[in-house]
């Protein structure tokens, strides 16, 4: 998605574009991630500022691009513990309260707003600027765009094995020239992004995540649960430090309970974050059993079969910063580290560095 992105940007200034994609097809965090535009988690000040910005983004694209599949349905998290709905009530406190889109429901109100929830909850924070887009058709949806029109040479199956200022060699054999190379990495930090890298603030994740048969019913929100108050930026408030013990399954795993539906009616459920590498080959089903369950318990009712389960490793900054945007040279810049915010504020990111270069 980041090397899309930036590749539509810089289409949109009139730039040539040659776009290198390792892959035949998606395979990497782009398609294994929720699709979520998560605007509520993010920091104040910058990143708050650049999901907005984000957020705005996608919703013209989405009016454009039908098939990105954007839906503004915004999100509840749902507390179930007094401390939860404590954390909640004060970031409803805070002045950016309202360019977030934030408010709290008690439970019938979160009911009404979302029907499907007829399980156990205190009341839940409603943010209207969360949405949510189709993360396995978006890329071929701004592809195609991108190919409608001359200026846009997109050539999959193809590794960039050398770089420098306005030039990449890749794998085939062929040179490119330009006036700016972007490598957009991901996390492999190794091979022909490493020297542009050294020093830089970065690590990699791995999470789990699975997907259900069709719901049957269509979920007016994406949702989240309380322990995702331990998990994002916004919340770093006072009253966190209230909140009851995670179960063991929820600290050994850090995890958060997030649902989104796809547009066949489909749930994305998870995840998990591992940090300590070498990551295992295989998914571990006990924090996939703690997941089904929870939103059982949250929707009341029995959750479809799973069908899919897989594991996935993206770049992100232990520092707190948006993303690692390194220009060792003139003509010559790498865009990595953005985490699991790399949906949500992709365009932002890429909108940034054209005009950064321009």
């Amino acid at each position: 998605m980041l090397g899309t992105m930036h590749a539509l940007m810089a289409r949109r200034r009139g730039w040539q574009v040659v776009h290198l994609e390792r892959d035949l097809q998606p395979r990497r965090a782009t398609v294994r991630n929720f699709g979520l535009v998560w605007v509520s988690g993010r920091r104040a000040g910058p990143e708050l500022e650049l999901a907005l910005r984000a957020r705005e983004l996608w919703g013209a694209l989405g009016a454009s691009l039908p098939d990105v599949g954007f839906r503004p349905d915004g999100s509840l998290t749902v507390a179930g513990h007094p401390a939860e709905l404590a954390v909640m009530e004060e970031l409803c406190a805070r002045p950016d309260a309202g360019a977030r889109g934030v408010r709290l429901l008690d439970a019938d109100e979160a009911r009404r707003h979302n029907p499907a929830l007829r399980g156990e909850l205190l009341g839940a924070l409603l943010c209207e600027r969360d949405a949510v887009v189709e993360p396995g058709r978006v890329l071929a949806a701004v592809r195609a765009e991108l190919e409608s029109e001359e200026g846009y040479d997109y050539l999959p199956g193809r590794t960039a094995e050398e770089a420098g200022p306005g030039w990449v060699l890749d794998s085939v054999g062929t040179r490119h020239q330009g006036d700016l190379v972007v490598l957009c990495p991901g996390a492999e930090h190794q091979g022909v992004a490493a020297p542009f890298l050294d020093g830089e603030p970065l690590r990699r994740c791995r999470l789990q995540m699975m997907q259900t048969a069709p719901l049957g019913e269509r979920l007016t929100t994406s949702l989240a649960d309380g322990d995702s108050l331990r998990y994002y930026p916004a919340f770093d408030l006072p009253s966190r430090a209230a909140l009851p013990a995670a179960p063991w399954v929820v600290e050994r795993h850090r995890m958060q309970l997030l649902v989104s539906q796809r547009a066949g009616g489909e749930l994305t459920i998870g995840d998990t974050h591992a940090y300590d590498e070498p990551f295992d080959f295989a998914v571990d089903e006990v924090p996939y059993e703690h997941l089904k369950a929870r939103l059982t318990s949250i929707l009341g009712r029995p959750i479809p079969p799973v069908v899919r389960r897989w594991a996935g490793v993206y770049s992100e900054r232990p520092d707190g910063g948006i993303c690692v945007r390194a220009q060792p040279e003139p003509g010559i810049m790498v865009v990595t580290g953005v985490g699991g915010r790399g949906m949500t504020l992709s365009p932002a990111i890429a909108e940034q560095t054209v005009e950064a270069v321009e």
